[in-house]
């Protein structure tokens, strides 16, 4: 069946991700008028019934702009400073635009531990969903000023993708200052085709992806495909579209060129979607084709399986499975720590007792504790379905 594409105002609830390069300008700062425009566009939707979170980026870019700090890159503790200041007038620069609309504001700021830790990852959605039942638009950030440079989402197309599956959104918008994807850089390639509806992402497309567009933003479209995989295999359309003009997404409501990723079509349970996207799996583990087909049809990896294993991580942890062809197909929770995993690695479970020394899983990755992702999600479908209909 084709993608069909909904119109912007038949979803219920929608994360619109607004890159530092559309709200604030090098030379003048926040854009006000645009970021009005902006605000009354999600009054609109909020008045048609949509709930809208908000991942906004600009701290750094308006805190370098107060501080008169030099252009190009900013080391670390240069870029923490700047978010420390710029945090401030972008909180209350929304604050303050929404108000007009008759809109409360809420503020969070998250850190890659708020996503990638269970426990507080299911607090996060529980604040999100209270702040939404309670009428306010959360504007959702990076907490770069205490977010290190190992430990961080690194841009915020990503972290819209995270706040989009922790909220159950059904639509993600990523406002760039490009209308969507090329099959090459338009400004490098007059030859270059505008792709209007991306119903799978493949390595093809993700070939596609070029780098970062200016130093006052992070992401680039290889973020923003990324950003597809992660929504997209939970369930959520995603759209990426220029928000250069005044009321962007009134624009996409009336049609503006722009691109649209079709979601998944077939549901997985909130704890798989929470583990399909990790962001930094712990590690990896290398298969081969025979575990691959028995992953395909829903079954447990077995250590029998699994070739190779990379990484330091313990049980628990949320690891990556890389089939024949070098591409991940799945992630899951490790049932053993890497140490273990490399002892019975390509042994039969019949043997675990006899390698370790105790009973351990027959599984090196349970069923119940994996999810296949990609182009992998789509051809194992059918076993995925059944998972659903049995969670």
């Amino acid at each position: 069946m084709a993608a069909i594409r909904k119109a912007l105002s038949s979803h219920k609830r929608v994360v619109i991700k607004i890159g530092s390069a559309l709200l604030v300008d090098r030379g003048s700062g926040l854009k006000k008028t645009w970021l009005d425009a902006v605000c009354a566009d999600i009054a609109g939707l909020r008045a048609g019934g949509t709930e809208v979170l908000v991942v906004s980026s600009g701290a750094i870019a308006l805190g370098r702009t107060v501080l008169r700090l030099p252009k190009g890159a900013l080391k670390l503790e240069e870029s923490q400073a700047a978010a420390a200041v710029g945090q401030i007038a972008l909180a209350r620069a929304w604050s303050e635009s929404l108000s007009t609309e008759g809109i409360v504001a809420g503020q969070i700021l998250l850190t890659l531990g708020d996503t990638e830790e269970r426990r507080r990852y299911l607090n996060a959605r529980a604040t999100l969903k209270q702040l939404l039942k309670l009428g306010s638009v959360p504007i959702i950030n990076e907490n770069d000023t205490v977010a290190t440079s190992e430990i961080r989402y690194g841009d915020n197309d990503r972290l819209a993708a995270r706040v989009a599956t922790m909220a159950g959104a059904d639509l993600l918008v990523l406002l760039s200052d490009i209308d969507g994807l090329y099959t090459a850089p338009p400004h490098l390639d007059p030859g270059a085709e505008f792709l209007d509806t991306i119903a799978e992402i493949t390595p093809e497309i993700e070939a596609m992806a070029g780098g970062a567009a200016s130093e006052l933003s992070r992401g680039g479209m290889r973020t923003k495909i990324d950003a597809g995989k992660i929504a997209t295999a939970a369930g959520c359309a995603m759209i990426i579209a220029s928000g250069k003009s005044d009321h962007p997404l009134r624009a996409i409501a009336e049609g503006v060129r722009s691109s649209w990723f079709a979601p998944a079509g077939l549901p997985v349970t909130a704890r798989k979607t929470w583990i399909a996207g990790q962001l930094q799996p712990a590690g990896t583990l290398l298969i081969d084709e025979g575990a691959e087909v028995a992953l395909r049809s829903g079954k447990s990896l077995l250590p029998a399986g699994v070739r190779t294993v990379v990484g330091a991580f313990s049980r628990g942890d949320t690891i990556a499975i890389v089939g024949s062809g070098g591409r991940e197909i799945a992630r899951g929770l490790a049932g053993y720590d890497a140490d273990e995993a490399r002892q019975i690695a390509g042994k039969k479970s019949a043997e675990i007792a006899g390698i370790l020394g105790h009973a351990g899983r027959a599984a090196m990755v349970h069923r119940d504790d994996l999810v296949m992702t990609g182009a992998a999600l789509r051809e194992g479908g059918v076993a995925q379905e059944r998972d659903a209909a049995h969670a």
